[in-house]
């Protein structure tokens, strides 16, 4: 492992696929939006610089693995110029066909697996393939041929339908590109949980995202629910009114109103101030 370096200044770098990373830099005049050279496993890449300072380290500090902060490993190597720029559009554009031969050497092996997309490092000395598969896969044979096809390194990451939607892009029901693969800095775990208190439809057409997993964005509002049901007595619960003990069928967070059922089962509708009136008394 090499040793930690002091750095002049700290940067989170974005690759392709909303991939991200950090490093360290000296004698550069950094911006956000600057594509930049910057260190890699045996060799070098491109990217973009997506935050600095203070922003880069908290980032940093917050991320899924966290990072070696204040003193990364790697460092920036310099600002790319337009022939970098140009070298590494041609690389993406490669990738397509890069992804179409790895499919049909997949095909030849029978896999059970499915190649998502090609990555090259920015100095051709590494090909990254992402793919996904239900059951583990036994590829050994198919990398071995790759680095023949292909005549570099080679690695194989599987990923989950979740990052499957964020490298591929998409529009979801919301007529939006989607979060994951546009500003979500990282993918959670979403729980049914976060549908069933909102009161929204459990059907999962209704609620699943192009992944076909629950949508991030059940998580936007989660909180904003929570706080606004703390105001409301529990479903369940009995309380005494002016009619007498009653038990609360459900609440309505929008309209303010609270459904209740006596012993009869005789239901009736109040509004929380209304309620609050009656308990009180």
């Amino acid at each position: 492992m090499k040793s930690k370096r002091q750095w002049a200044g700290f940067a989170e770098i974005s690759f392709k696929g909303n991939r991200k990373a950090y490093y360290g830099y000296t004698d550069l005049q950094l911006m956000p939006g600057m594509s930049v050279i910057v260190e890699a496993d045996q060799g070098n890449d491109l990217g973009e610089v997506s935050a600095l300072g203070a922003i880069a380290e908290r980032k940093c500090s917050s991320s899924d693995g966290g990072c070696a902060t204040p003193a990364p490993e790697q460092m920036v190597l310099r600002i790319a110029h337009k022939g970098d720029t140009k070298k590494s559009q041609s690389l993406r554009k490669d990738e397509d066909r890069v992804r179409i031969e790895a499919r049909k050497l997949v095909t030849k092996h029978e896999l059970a697996m499915k190649i998502t997309d090609a990555e090259w490092q920015f100095d051709r000395k590494r090909l990254t393939l992402y793919f996904t598969a239900e059951k583990r896969v036994d590829f050994r044979q198919l990398v071995r041929e790759l680095a023949s096809t292909f005549k570099t390194r080679i690695q194989l990451k599987q990923i989950g339908v979740r990052d499957e939607a964020a490298l591929l892009g998409g529009v979801g029901r919301c007529g939006r590109e989607l979060c994951c693969s546009t500003w979500l800095p990282e993918l959670k775990p979403v729980s049914l949980q976060l549908a069933k208190s909102q009161g929204l439809s459990l059907n999962p057409s209704q609620i699943s995202g192009c992944c076909g997993r629950l949508m991030c964005c059940l998580m936007y509002e989660h909180r904003t629910y929570v706080e606004a049901r703390r105001r409301f007595p529990r479903e369940g619960r009995k309380i005494r009114t002016e009619k007498g003990m009653e038990r609360v069928v459900t609440i309505d967070i929008w309209n303010d109103s609270v459904s209740l059922a006596d012993s009869e089962g005789t239901r009736r509708t109040l509004t929380l101030e209304q309620l609050e009136a009656e308990v009180s008394k």
